[in-house]
């Protein structure tokens, strides 16, 4: 087959990102115009309607802490967090559900100065606010009142103080505090209370020199019922992370919490647990490269979380990334942001066990099955370290007869991942590659994220060289 593909074909696909569902109405950020931007469009696939005026740009929200949006349909508002021509100082503007001109909540108290909004919750029209001032190294914490427009500080941290969940009634806060990848310090903050407690981790500041202290990595919190103990995940037993749990009348003890039923097989880790309603749970693993959602529930005597549902990872949701996963809890039911290798970012509808796509987003002018799905590559390198890794070979309907030259597609960071996903920036380089007849070979080297705190620290002594040196090495 000749080639007359063009790297334009390729860089034609729109995006679709941070789906949220209320109701019969999908809304998005797409960069439909040639912009990042707002949208909105009926359940099932309709004409999408642009909600914000055409000149403002959103960010990607893949490279934005927080969300980029929220619908809050109580209020018949959308939140929506804008920064001016890129400078990633995001501002929390209202605009009406159904679009319009930008308002800034809380006028000009947060100009010049970077917001992420969090734990955003539509039945009690609250929000987080994390604040960077940019001139000052403390960051600041509110819970926002988004119907009363009112501020409640939850205090400051040189290390952050991240909201890591909250109870019920938003009396109890979980705070965290960062210092490097997995060295957290926990605190407790209740309604009332001037000061954070300590529950779990030692400070910074009561470390003697030179100290190292184990590192917990705990993230996800959610209060168990009647706040009698607290459910997270954690590094503390498992180096890829798992669960763990705490009394919260002895938060000194965490115990290791085992999981039943996972499907999925390969080398990866824990993401994040995410409450969705009553005992319900959502599990996100990233397992080489690929996204594996779960639901399940737990059992606070037994201390096991027991899967009950794949939501991503099997079926027509399986062998890619999910970019987002919003839950409607009116209804029951997902909305997902899911890509491929081989597929453009799709939007789809998940209720009960149908799986409904409401986007067809397309490569302009190349078939998808001139495209190449990868596989599993993975190898144990000179040390008996087991390396993850895709190949991308050339579709055979291309005609190109094998051997095939091999290009080495090593990522950079070292502190990052490669993963099958056309929504990044290298996957439609490494398509442009197999269409023209090149096998592609994708290591994610020792450094890489995605594969536990041993492998993500394994390149730091020399930064990135070390892991990329000794993966060469081996192949």
């Amino acid at each position: 087959m000749p080639n007359t593909f063009r790297i334009e074909s390729l860089l034609s696909a729109r995006l679709f990102m941070s789906p949220q569902i209320v109701g019969d109405r999908v809304y998005f950020i797409s960069d439909l115009s040639g912009r990042l931007s707002l949208y909105a469009m009926n359940k099932g696939g309709s004409v999408p309607e642009p909600l914000l005026p055409s000149d403002i740009a959103l960010h990607n929200p893949t490279l934005m802490g927080g969300v980029p949006f929220y619908v809050f349909p109580k209020l018949k508002k959308i939140l929506v967090m804008i920064d001016r021509d890129g400078d990633e100082n995001y501002q929390p503007y209202f605009i009406p559900i159904d679009g319009g001109i930008p308002e800034p909540v809380f006028g000009d108290q947060f100009k010049g100065q970077q917001v992420h909004a969090h734990h955003c919750d539509p039945d009690k029209n609250t929000a987080f606010f994390q604040i960077d001032p940019r001139t000052s190294p403390l960051h600041q914490t509110y819970r926002v009142d988004l119907q009363k427009l009112k501020l409640e500080d939850l205090g400051t941290s040189l290390y952050g103080n991240w909201v890591a969940g909250v109870n019920k009634d938003h009396t109890k806060f979980i705070l965290l505090d960062s210092y490097t990848a997995g060295d957290h310090v926990v605190y407790i903050r209740e309604r009332g209370d001037r000061e954070r407690t300590l529950l779990y981790g030692k400070p910074i500041e009561a470390r003697d020199k030179g100290e190292e202290v184990p590192l917990n990595s705990i993230h996800s919190c959610h209060f168990t019922p009647r706040d009698k103990g607290l459910l997270f995940v954690t590094s503390l037993f498992e180096d890829t992370y798992g669960l763990g749990y705490m009394k919260l009348s002895k938060p000194e003890e965490i115990q290791p919490v085992q999981i039943k039923g996972v499907m999925h097989k390969g080398m990866g880790e824990l993401e994040y647990l995410e409450h969705l309603r009553e005992n319900r749970y959502l599990l996100s693993y990233n397992i080489d490269g690929c996204s594996w959602v779960y639901e399940g529930t737990f059992d606070e005597k037994k201390l096991v979380f027991k899967i009950t549902k794949n939501i991503i990872g099997k079926g027509t949701l399986s062998n890619g990334v999910v970019q987002s996963l919003h839950y409607d809890k009116q209804r029951n039911r997902y909305i997902a942001s899911f890509s491929t290798a081989n597929s453009p970012t799709q939007l789809y509808l998940l209720e009960g066990r149908r799986v409904k796509p409401q986007t067809n987003e397309r490569i302009l002018g190349i078939p998808k099955e001139l495209l190449s799905a990868g596989e599993d590559a993975s190898y144990v390198s000179h040390d008996g370290l087991r390396i993850s890794a895709r190949l991308y070979l050339p579709a055979k309907k291309l005609g190109y007869a094998a051997p095939y030259p091999v290009i080495f597609y090593i990522h950079g960071g070292p502190q990052s991942q490669e993963r099958p996903n056309f929504a990044w920036f290298s996957m439609p380089l490494i398509q442009f590659f197999t269409l023209n007849g090149f096998a592609v070979f994708v290591p994610n080297v020792r450094g890489s994220s995605g594969y536990g705190l041993k492998i993500y620290e394994a390149s730091r002594p020399r930064l990135g060289r070390q892991g990329q040196t000794r993966s060469r090495r081996r192949l």
